[in-house]
């Protein structure tokens, strides 16, 4: 069974900076679709950014030329670097994986929610920006 953990997360204040980590285990596909999503309480999980084999990343509007999404093929470990945080970035950041190459592909890099059955997900990291 895969799992996915994430890791990184904190308070800080605008403007500050964070580098989440999600490491997954028994994952045997390096260039399955890992995702990051970001999520506030009472509402759904949206689209952070997309890693994709050796495609070029992904990125939801809020996100570009803040946050860089990176994996280390060597662990299989997926990051999200965030800077120029806002108060708005504050919430519970998940990460997610396809489950296998033969379906829900055509959801990465969507801001379309994913089913289950297609993707994994991690337990999720708290970020917390305020002044």
């Amino acid at each position: 069974q895969v799992q996915l953990v994430e890791s990184g997360g904190g308070s800080v204040q605008p403007g500050g900076s964070l580098r989440l980590s999600c490491t997954s285990s028994g994952y045997a596909y390096v260039s399955t679709c890992m995702e990051w999503f970001h999520q506030v309480p009472g509402q759904e999980r949206k689209w952070v950014a997309t890693t994709l084999g050796g495609g070029e990343p992904l990125y939801v509007d809020s996100a570009k030329g803040r946050f860089t999404i990176s994996r280390d093929t060597t662990d299989n470990t997926v990051y999200l670097q965030m800077s120029s945080l806002k108060v708005d970035d504050t919430g519970m950041y998940y990460c997610a994986a396809q489950k296998s190459p033969f379906g829900g592909g055509l959801y990465c890099g969507s801001p379309r929610p994913r089913p289950d059955d297609y993707f994994y997900w991690g337990q999720g990291t708290q970020v917390t920006v305020s002044s």
